[in-house]
């Protein structure tokens, strides 16, 4: 039982100097004391009154699921909406919001002069504009999309970009049904790789989690040619010198049957392109097959092959919580 608790208690019972005498305290915990007691007092006083408890007056503002209010969540998804409105954000990323193009192409377009803030023509790149201010390109006014994250279970064949020049299939073919927001991928899966990929229009987070900064891990399936010696096995999982910069597996184990030392789980925060790929071809293994079977925590459960779904909130809320 904690002090000012017993000595709540002992205050309704004994009277306070009857507890000072007892206790025999010092004149500073004295003080100390009566000060809680009247802070005590107080509280009891607020909570009760002699007509009876005082009625619960609801709150306009109920406790989302995930701790934030309801109106702080309809800010953060609400289409083209912003947490302050005063706030000044660059044009060119007010464009890229709004779906229309990058970043860069935006900058393009503000220099040719294609871009009108506020019924005026604006050419200056770094120029500053207000949520409320009315952006418009080639006659249409522009507004902010509302922030989409899909996880997509990518199969083989499909090259992760938003165009192909050689009209191969794209993972964009795939999530065709995802909204009319324009999302991209978050990193890369070649080829010939299936499994996680992350797929949002929300260009902050998708630097949080390609930045090496802030160490994002992937867990991959891999399928290789041969077995994987114990030798190697021990290397590749004390690190692997590529492009100047050593490799180091967070986890890594045999993840076959019995003796089958072909099949091999290995987790990685490196993004480096085919970084998997290259680790065991380092050794003169050829990966069969790879899967990327989780990406920043998240699963492919009840995910099947060349099938997608829209991130929860709470996984989203996890995704933004990465440092």
């Amino acid at each position: 039982m904690s002090l000012f608790l017993w000595v709540g208690r002992a205050n309704k019972k004994n009277g306070i100097s009857q507890l000072f005498n007892t206790l025999q305290f010092s004149e500073r915990l004295k003080q100390l004391l009566l000060i809680r007691i009247k802070m005590n007092k107080k509280k009891v006083s607020k909570k009760f009154s002699p007509y009876g408890r005082k009625k619960n007056v609801s709150s306009p503002y109920k406790k989302g699921p995930t701790g934030t209010t309801e109106s702080s969540q309809e800010k953060s998804s609400a289409s083209g909406s912003f947490e302050d409105q005063d706030t000044l954000i660059r044009l060119n990323k007010f464009i890229a919001n709004s779906g229309v193009c990058s970043r860069r192409e935006a900058d393009n377009l503000i220099a040719e002069g294609v871009i009108s803030v506020n019924g005026k023509i604006v050419t200056e790149l770094g120029t500053k504009v207000k949520p409320t201010d009315v952006v418009v390109y080639n006659g249409k006014k522009l507004q902010a999309e509302k922030k989409v994250y899909v996880l997509l279970n990518k199969p083989k064949d499909y090259i992760t970009t938003a165009t192909d020049p050689q009209g191969r299939r794209t993972v964009m073919d795939l999530v065709k049904g995802a909204g009319d927001q324009r999302i991209f991928p978050v990193g890369r899966l070649d080829r010939n790789t299936t499994g996680l990929l992350i797929m949002t229009n929300d260009g902050e987070l998708t630097k949080r989690l390609t930045h090496p900064k802030h160490g994002v891990k992937k867990l991959y399936h891999v399928q290789l040619d041969k077995p994987l010696t114990r030798n190697d096995f021990v290397e590749i999982q004390n690190g692997v010198d590529l492009d100047d910069e050593r490799i180091v597996p967070d986890e890594m184990a045999y993840t076959g049957k019995d003796n089958d030392r072909t099949q091999v789980g290995i987790k990685l925060h490196s993004g480096q392109n085919r970084i998997v790929r290259r680790i065991f071809e380092s050794y003169d293994y050829k990966v069969v097959r790879l899967d990327r079977v989780m990406v920043a925590g998240l699963t492919k459960k009840d995910l099947p092959r060349g099938h997608w779904r829209y991130l929860t909130e709470k996984e989203v809320n996890f995704l933004m919580m990465i440092k």
